[in-house]
């Protein structure tokens, strides 16, 4: 079996957890903790780290293996990682760093590389995958351009909105290069996301009237750091909140009442990893009744995004085997908040899946024209 060279764009904590991640069931040779042990026939230890991609002066310059335990990451080891003759390369500030994260990240110094010689950098990748902190939105497109000259597959991890571009443009580019593109936001592997929308799911379908919820976190590393910016999380917001609202008939009229509140809400060093999500649904039953829900959910954050991860990059090699190109619904919608296509439920989001991978495409997976967000 051929193995799946992968491209990283931003070595933070999320990659770390992802390259140890492979290692990790390498050595164990069992897939216990994975959602899918096999994809295609691909094993996630079939997953080769190719080349990467960062600013920071503590990353750049550095074999990988080194990078992704270099301030400001605090991912834990969990796996010996050799040492991978893959160099991280600097690629272009833009707006993927935030004015009060400058000290915390300290770009590297020189001037930042044109597309094309990132594209050169990330030429030996099939799959590239876009882990930038949450709010860069030019330095995202500027690698989904990258990855598409460099004729690889494009996995959008973080809140902009590329598989789900409203435009369509780039889910049309894709298809038009004959590449995958998956995305948008990874929906953690039981993160707050994908708890929200279960019991939500679970109340419209036991015919309960959801009147308000919210869903508050919290964490301790960079990223939240990161997203404390509110302008930073236009983006994010739309995605965690469409993921749960999409839900319902009356979710964008709950919106706009002021029925929702969901999203990044602050930041407290010590929780390191750990994120903590607060949900709270207000609802009425039967004869009106009053009803409410209130959960606490306590995780690792960079583990529930490398669970899904190690699935999406074998999705992608999939797709790019069978000559699939453009968005890829029937997986994003599983993988992903923002993806171009939402499901009505998370067991429908699994039966596409599950189509998808048996070599079906699934109609009503299908991405319609969309007015913008």
């Amino acid at each position: 079996m051929p193995r799946i060279r992968v491209g990283i764009i931003g070595v933070g904590n999320c990659a770390s957890a992802l390259v140890q991640g492979v290692y990790y069931y390498k050595e164990r040779g069992d897939c216990e903790g994975l959602i899918h042990c096999d994809i295609g026939g691909y094993k996630v230890w079939d997953i080769e780290f190719v080349a990467a991609v960062d600013i920071g002066s503590n990353k750049v310059g550095k074999d990988l293996s080194e990078a992704i335990f270099a301030p400001p990451n605090i991912t834990p080891r969990i796996a010996d990682v050799p040492r991978l003759g893959v160099t991280v390369v600097r690629g272009p500030v833009l707006d993927g760093v935030a004015p009060h994260m400058v000290e915390v990240f300290k770009p590297a110094e020189g001037r930042d590389p044109t597309v094309d010689e990132v594209a050169d950098a990330l030429r030996e990748a099939d799959v590239v995958v876009n882990l930038l902190p949450v709010g860069s939105e030019k330095a995202t497109r500027f690698y989904a351009e990258a990855a598409l000259r460099a004729r690889a597959a494009f996995v959008n991890g973080i809140p902009v909105f590329i598989a789900s571009d409203p435009s369509g443009e780039w889910p049309r580019r894709y298809a038009e290069a004959g590449l995958p593109l998956l995305g948008d936001d990874v929906k953690g592997q039981v993160g707050a996301t994908i708890t929200h929308r279960t019991l939500v799911a679970l109340l419209r379908d036991r015919g309960v009237k959801v009147e308000g919820t919210y869903q508050l976190n919290i964490g301790g590393n960079t990223d939240f750091l990161n997203m404390l910016l509110e302008e930073r999380l236009v983006s994010k917001r739309i995605s965690k909140t469409r993921a749960v609202t999409s839900l319902l008939d009356y979710g964008r009229k709950l919106e706009e009442g002021g029925g929702v509140r969901i999203g990044p809400s602050d930041y407290v060093p010590f929780l390191g990893n750990t994120k903590v999500a607060y949900m709270y649904i207000k609802a009425r039953s039967f004869a009106g009744f009053p009803l409410t829900i209130d959960v606490k959910l306590t995780v690792d954050d960079k583990s529930m995004c490398a669970a899904v991860l190690s699935d999406v990059v074998r999705v992608a090699k999939v797709a790019l085997d069978r000559g699939e190109a453009g968005a890829i619904p029937e997986a994003s919608a599983w993988y992903f908040k923002h993806p171009p296509v939402q499901a009505k439920s998370d067991a429908e989001a699994r039966r596409w899946l599950e189509e998808w991978l048996a070599g079906r495409r699934v109609s009503e997976a299908k991405p319609q024209p969309v007015a913008g967000e």
